[in-house]
């Protein structure tokens, strides 16, 4: 066996656990409460030990976190896959609503009031946002080197805002519409602004 599929079958095996990890906390936080679930629940849960716990998350924070971890990253998948003969604008609302389309509402609205419900959950959510507008403006502008940087650095701050947005409405409206949709409405409310100028 070379070391590179050593590297893979190592790589694969330390996704799974994570994975596992994930399962079980998220198992548990529906099952128990968030505040009632323990890290050691949790280890057991995922047939782990405390120990092992540790190398893959700090907290049980961390799991809530993890869901939306890569948010950024995502996103900027979806707009590399976009034709580059696109407008920016339409080719960002296509990548961003291809991207939220296989979560199903009742599955998201279950983690998000997971995250709700712990305040600490919610600020490292606000700052990961910061984070991900970043990582979208860099795709944005390497998807697109010649637009003006201003115009990528409105997108990456209104598609990161336009999440954030639906999501609250999301919570709000317990599931009723879709991600998806709320995104898209977002979308249209900015197009008909553009009109009013």
């Amino acid at each position: 066996m070379t070391a590179t599929s050593d590297e893979s079958v190592r790589d694969k095996k330390r996704r799974e656990t994570r994975q596992r990890i994930v399962d079980a906390g998220l198992k548990l936080f529906a099952g128990n409460g968030y505040e009632a679930t323990t890290l050691d629940a949790i280890a057991a849960e995922a047939g782990i030990s405390r120990r092992t716990f540790f190398h893959y998350f700090k907290s049980k924070d961390e799991i809530l976190i993890s869901l939306q971890a890569g948010l950024g990253e995502q996103l900027s998948t979806a707009i590399r896959a976009q034709p580059r003969d696109r407008r920016p604008l339409p080719a960002l609302r296509d990548a961003m609503l291809g991207m939220v389309a296989p979560y199903s509402p009742k599955s998201l609205l279950a983690i998000d009031r997971m995250m709700r419900s712990s305040e600490t959950v919610q600020a490292r959510k606000q700052a990961s946002y910061i984070r991900d507008e970043a990582t979208v403006f860099a795709a944005l502008k390497a998807h697109w080197p010649h637009e003006p940087e201003t115009q990528m650095r409105l997108l990456a701050a209104f598609a990161i805002g336009a999440v954030r947005l639906s999501l609250d409405t999301f919570s709000r409206e317990e599931g009723r519409r879709p991600l998806a949709a709320l995104l898209a409405e977002s979308f249209d409310a900015l197009g008909q602004l553009a009109q009013q100028t």
